[in-house]
């Protein structure tokens, strides 16, 4: 059985060392979160993910969820281990102390969050909309909506969910059916059918909270005509006891290639009773609040099964005897040497660890300015801070999730035949990192989405709270001549993204499809410059830390920096020299 550890110390090395505790503290509605409490918190979220979950993760895959006249059971230990998540008090970790949370910061949240997706997945989606439904609801909900159900949804006896996919539409949300008719009772009655809706129907909470996109009688043709709608499973009274079902309901359980534990329904609403969330025909703004935390989340997914997949590759790769090192047996004493001598294994294992703790750095850079958006002092604080997530969250979204699915094939691959047959458990991984590059915006709509929205926005001001740090930073390790071996290939990466950003901004003013055609290579270039600039930090504070250290902590820093930039990093000339190379072979052939 594959076992889990979460990693504390890296996550302690960077909120405390490679990033400043200070900026989290100081904001005014933090000033009690000290670095102590930060590292109890995680470490008590460590125990709950590797004592409780991660000892479901393969049972419940090969379970799944049952689904029996309209009722979903979860998979055999879901149900209590759900019980000792809401009652350990992690579904309120972020809310507000008034609607009964802890009100921690996000650069808090952000490490249980990858705890969780690393030990189980499929459980992780459970809470995980949850949190898009409170933010959207404490955004833009009536006070009565806020009052009655916020304290549910942050306690975890309520949980929540998205319906947005109607089965002739996905992505092109203008094109939904699900209608709302107003009543003279101040809400409405909401008709339509939604699918691939995760966590619809389960038996881990007492009531499910669904936000439903709707059009109303008059609403304008397209997106311009969508309002959300919350629509309980049960309706509640005042007091926020439950009095009857309300007429919506789960169809049918979808059979998957992974998260099987996860319930993905098809939902039916036959005159189901809602309430308007926001303003009429205005409902994408609301929905869009909720979804971007959910791409934020699903970046987390990425990041979470790539961890596990690694832990699992090298406990294999230092314990599987297979061959004799090249350079002379390092192991005479045994019948062969382990697989991690060689030097394909190395390679390996080197871009797993790379890519999954430079990730760590950049979902943690991220979350400090979700932080600094809700509360820093200044407009001007907080309207640069919401740039940065703005132009991060397809990045973190899509980038992520593609190294997740990358990583855990590695894995795969370093257990050879072993990895392949559903005894060692990590073919699973890699069936349920799949679904993350798909759902929440498939990761070429993210591409479209930087190059289309985040990249020309205000003038390229989006952009600028990414480019301005990393060029200052840069400019700063000028003299500083131990830093050259990262700084200069990381610079010569970010000379590449600024001259692909404005050719593709100059070409997408001529023709929108060329911006398109080049937009998944951009976002993989934006994020590998991203993480290459994580690596220099990493390593300057590597090298400053280094001659105190009592262990060799700092030095594998070093080293996974090293490999990074000289291994990994030089991608960005391939991705460079193709967006550049124009997108005519892309656009022009026509269709047939």
């Amino acid at each position: 059985m594959i076992s889990y550890k979460a990693p504390i110390g890296d996550l302690l090395f960077l909120y405390e060392e490679v990033f400043d505790p200070n900026d989290i503290s100081n904001l005014t509605s933090q000033q009690e979160t000290t670095t102590d409490l930060v590292k109890t918190i995680w470490e008590e979220g460590a125990k709950f993910c590797e004592d409780q979950l991660v000892h479901i993760n393969r049972s419940g895959d090969e379970e799944g969820c049952h689904f029996n006249n309209g009722a979903v059971r979860t998979p055999e230990g879901f149900k209590e281990a759900y019980s000792k998540y809401v009652a350990s008090g992690w579904s309120g970790l972020t809310c507000e102390q008034k609607f009964g949370g802890q009100g921690l910061p996000n650069s808090v949240n952000i490490a249980l969050e990858e705890m969780l997706c690393s030990a189980n997945l499929a459980f992780s989606t459970y809470p995980g909309l949850t949190r898009g439904v409170y933010r959207a609801l404490r955004l833009f909900g009536a006070e009565p909506l806020k009052k009655l159900y916020l304290p549910k949804l942050v306690n975890g006896e309520w949980s929540g969910t998205m319906c947005l996919t109607e089965p002739h539409c996905g992505t092109d949300l203008g094109l939904l059916r699900t209608k709302a008719i107003p009543t003279d009772d101040d809400n409405y009655l909401i008709t339509g059918s939604k699918i691939f809706i995760t966590a619809g129907e389960h038996d881990l909470t007492e009531n499910i909270v669904h936000l439903v996109l709707a059009r109303l009688p008059d609403a304008p043709k397209g997106i311009k005509g969508v309002s959300l709608f919350l629509a309980p499973k049960y309706l509640p009274n005042n007091d926020g006891t439950l009095r009857s079902r309300n007429s919506l309901a789960c169809t049918s359980i979808e059979h998957k290639m992974g998260i099987n534990a996860s319930a993905t329904c098809a939902m039916n609403f036959d005159q189901a009773v809602g309430w308007l969330v926001g303003e009429p025909n205005k409902g994408m703004q609301a929905m869009f609040t909720m979804m971007n935390d959910a791409r934020l989340g699903v970046g987390m997914q990425g990041l979470g099964i790539a961890e596990i997949s690694y832990q699992a590759a090298t406990t294999y790769a230092e314990s599987r005897l297979q061959g004799r090192s090249l350079a002379g047996s390092k192991h005479p004493e045994k019948p062969a040497d382990p697989l991690v001598v060689h030097p394909d294994i190395r390679r390996m294992l080197l871009t797993m660890r790379s890519f999954t703790e430079g990730a760590r750095a950049l979902t943690l850079w991220v979350a400090r300015h979700l932080d600094f958006r809700d509360n820093a002092v200044t407009v001007e604080a907080r309207q640069s801070s919401d740039d940065f997530v703005q132009v991060m969250t397809p990045i973190v979204k899509a980038f992520l999730t593609d190294l997740g699915f990358d990583i855990t094939n590695i894995g795969l691959q370093i257990h050879g035949g072993h990895g392949y047959i559903r005894e060692t458990g990590v073919e699973q991984y890699v069936r349920d990192a799949r679904i993350t590059q798909i759902y929440e915006g498939a990761n070429g709509i993210q591409a479209l989405d930087l190059v289309g929205r985040k990249l020309p926005a205000h003038a390229g001001r989006y952009l600028r709270s990414f480019f301005h740090p990393v060029q200052n930073w840069l400019e700063k390790q000028n003299d500083n001549d131990e830093m050259q071996v990262f700084v200069a290939p990381i610079s010569k990466a970010f000379g590449r993204l600024q001259i692909a950003t404005g050719y593709i901004a100059q070409s997408g003013q001529k023709n929108p499809e060329a911006a398109a055609a080049a937009a998944t290579e951009y976002l993989r270039l934006f994020g590998l410059v991203a993480l290459g600039y994580m690596w220099g930090r990493i390593a300057e504070t590597s090298l400053n830390k280094q001659s105190s250290a009592t262990n060799d902590f700092y030095l594998k820093k070093l080293v996974t920096a090293k490999f990074f930039t000289q291994h990994i990093l030089p991608e960005t000339g391939s991705l460079f020299a193709s967006i550049m190379s124009g997108s005519e072979t892309i656009i022009n052939p026509p269709i047939e």
